[in-house]
């Protein structure tokens, strides 16, 4: 049986032999999962049973995203594996390995075994999420509700919240130029920094969430015992839970609702039409807002927005 970490230390060595410009590929990273994976699940392992005759390695097309989710990867990380020279790194990896013939032959035992060579691997492939910005296509024929939705859908479970405000924050800035729209990093809480919200704007303030709005709603309860008139912004899909939580707060009429997508698109729209411009451009210049934005007062700039 062979110690995690040893399998571990041969995995990492193998990666150093692959990096090229002093850079590990996507590739490279994806087909040494499914190297892993397949080890896992059966050892020894055959050559033609993990390669084909062409010397690609197998799993590494068809199904590559739904295994790279199985191990917590999002399947936008690459949706196959094409390179010949990381197929080349797969055989390499499977040598260096011997093909499972030291693994153990139950199940349980491998899983042990290769569980450190496997985190290591995960590892990376985050890494190399966390330095790529949030890109977003945008088809010219779609509407700007889809695209903010697109940009919505690429941010959850990776911002915490930071693409939401910021988004918020550019789109208020862009409708109200002749005024500075408050631009504070996320983690600055409304009651440690004295503000009545994420953005006050005279007697308003706009509360940003990217959850169901279970605090936010207390924050705009203590807004309506201030005089103070606020606004709610939530994803598409927590505005009737806000709503619900809004009406056990007693709060129902007098906090208005919005979904963030909605408020965007709206502004999208009012926007081009003053500016006589087109739909695309009026986002592009909300999104370069966006990204000032998040420059000047946060730290993780994997967070910055491409429109492509």
């Amino acid at each position: 049986m062979l110690e995690p970490a040893e399998n571990a230390r041969t995995v990492r060595s193998w990666l150093r032999s692959c990096e090229r410009n002093n850079k590990i590929s996507r590739n490279t990273i994806a087909v040494g999962l499914v190297v892993l994976d397949r080890l896992t699940r059966s050892s020894p392992l055959k050559k033609e049973d993990l390669f084909s005759k062409g010397g690609e390695l197998k799993g590494s097309r068809s199904g590559l995203p739904s295994l790279l989710e199985s191990y917590g990867i999002p399947s936008k990380f690459l949706k196959e594996a094409t390179t010949r020279q990381a197929h080349q790194d797969a055989q390499t990896l499977a040598e260096k390995l011997s093909y499972g013939r030291q693994l153990s032959r139950t199940a349980e035992s491998r899983h042990q075994e290769l569980s450190e060579a496997v985190s290591l691997l995960v590892g990376e492939a985050k890494k190399w999420l966390a330095k790529q910005p949030i890109r977003v296509n945008c088809d010219r024929h779609s509407s700007p509700s889809s695209w903010i939705s697109s940009i919505l859908d690429k941010a959850r479970g990776r911002s915490g919240g930071v693409v939401e405000q910021h988004l918020v924050g550019a789109k208020l800035q862009k409708r109200h130029p002749g005024r500075t729209v408050l631009n504070q990093p996320s983690h600055a809480g409304d009651r440690q920094t004295g503000r009545s919200g994420d953005f006050p704007l005279e007697s308003v303030s706009y509360h940003v969430t990217a959850t169901d709005a279970k605090e936010a709603v207390q924050r705009c309860a203590d807004n309506v015992q201030s005089g103070t008139y606020p606004v709610l912004l939530v994803p598409k899909e927590f505005l009737e839970r806000a709503r619900v939580r809004a009406e056990l707060a007693g709060i129902a009429d007098r906090v208005t609702i919005l979904s963030i997508e909605d408020f965007i698109t709206q502004n999208v729209i009012e926007i081009s039409t003053e500016q006589k411009a087109d739909f695309f451009s009026v986002l592009r210049e909300i999104i370069d807002e966006y990204n000032r934005r998040l420059e000047e007062v946060e730290t993780d700039m994997s967070l910055k927005i491409e429109l492509v």
